[in-house]
């Protein structure tokens, strides 16, 4: 499903901190093309059949290319990328910009990363500001997190997001705490990013849903992207950041392509995006699951119903404001996400609904995630633990009844 941006699906919330403005991605209109592209208006007060039929068709002929000199101003500002190459992107304009910020991690040298998200940046800047670790998650982690307190900006990559159990101890006790235990003398501005999510048949180990795990540990933000927009702006955002962030990225989502701005952008790392408004229930969803939640929109917009999608992009802490603006105006909720069902991200948003907007709500609020079983290698049964669009499609009917 193709990725919708400015003013669509793909940009609906995103703040732009910089001087992009979205306005500038409209198509033209006649009015504000340039002098030598506007149509003049022919009104024909008397005439004959021929007459008319010769102004239409010059007129028809202006449009036209009015119109392919908008498509040409866009293309001039708009550049298409998949979402690898957007993160690629946003790392190595913030790597220019900063000489502090630097990557670590197994692959991520010469090789490029084992998604390609650091491809051309060693030869580029050079080994030691994208640094080849060897197999050894908690060395390596605890590394960055001490560049961090020294004054780098370290983006540190997991080969996968499950390996990054290794190195909880140094996420939880260093990366989050250090701040703190240290009475506010050292800032951790570090990025833990990679891939992770369930893929296509990649077993247990290599299916993780990480973000259930990391929640708890105070001092940390998360966030995940869904689109080469949110990406790139994430990435850059989590880079500036003075605190440790954790980016989530879904190993079925490198290939998504996108039309993003030439112009600099970063996104708000603790703001939701506005997918698709509604009027009759709220849908809460991020990463992968997204793409399902507005598959199953499809269905819900032909039986009738008016659904609001929400990707909730900051996973701690939750973007509140704009959630409970929506269940004020749906009053119905439904969460969707490729977590675990106990003590996940799910678990957690509806507490935080319940806690806030309890009086909002004209049905509990329901969450779809994935059963609590390590997911099978075997695709049929694979497919059968993670949420589907049919499920989605039946859970808001019942809570529209």
């Amino acid at each position: 499903m193709a990725a919708r941006i400015h003013g669509g699906a793909g940009a609906g919330a995103a703040t732009a901190l910089s001087t992009f403005n979205p306005k500038k991605l409209v198509a033209p209109s006649r009015t504000n093309l340039p002098a030598i592209t506007r149509s003049k208006r022919y009104i024909v007060a008397s005439g004959s059949d021929a007459s008319n039929k010769s102004l239409r068709v010059r007129h028809s002929q202006k449009l036209i290319a009015n119109a392919a000199v908008a498509v040409c101003l866009l293309s001039l500002i708009l550049h298409e990328l998949l979402l690898f190459e957007a993160l690629q992107e946003g790392l190595e304009e913030e790597m220019d910009r900063d000489p502090h910020v630097c990557v670590m991690g197994e692959d991520v040298g010469h090789y490029g990363g084992s998604y390609k998200v650091t491809k051309g940046l060693a030869d580029k800047f050079g080994d030691l500001r994208v640094l080849d670790t060897p197999i050894c998650e908690n060395a390596f982690t605890g590394m960055g997190i001490g560049a961090a307190m020294t004054g780098l900006r370290p983006v540190i990559e997991g080969m996968n997001m499950g390996f990054l159990l290794l190195a909880f101890n140094q996420i939880s006790n260093n990366c989050g705490m250090l701040h703190y235990t240290s009475g506010g003398q050292f800032t951790i501005p570090v990025v833990i990013r990679g891939p992770g999510g369930v893929g296509r048949q990649l077993g247990a180990e290599h299916s993780q849903r990480l973000e259930s795990y990391f929640q708890s540990i105070p001092g940390i933000q998360m966030v995940a992207c869904s689109t080469p927009y949110n990406a790139k702006g994430l990435m850059k955002a989590a880079i500036r950041s003075e605190n440790p962030v954790i980016l989530f990225e879904h190993v079925l989502l490198y290939n998504l392509k996108e039309k993003i701005p030439d112009e600099e952008y970063i996104c708000n790392l603790e703001e939701a995006e506005m997918v698709r408004p509604g009027e009759h229930i709220t849908i809460l969803t991020y990463s992968r699951m997204r793409y399902h939640v507005m598959q199953a929109a499809k269905t819900l917009v032909n039986k009738g119903y008016d659904p609001e999608v929400i990707d909730i992009r900051s996973l701690k802490p939750f973007d509140l404001y704009t959630i409970g603006n929506s269940v004020k105006k749906t009053h119905r909720v439904l969460i969707v996400e490729e977590c675990m069902r106990t003590g996940g991200i799910g678990a957690s948003l509806t507490a935080a609904i319940n806690e806030n907007f309890h009086d909002y709500l004209d049905a509990p609020v329901m969450c779809l995630s994935s059963q609590d079983v390590p997911t099978p290698y075997a695709g049929t049964l694979e497919e059968w633990t993670v949420v589907q669009p049919a499920q989605i499609v039946t859970a808001v009917e019942q809570l529209c009844q």
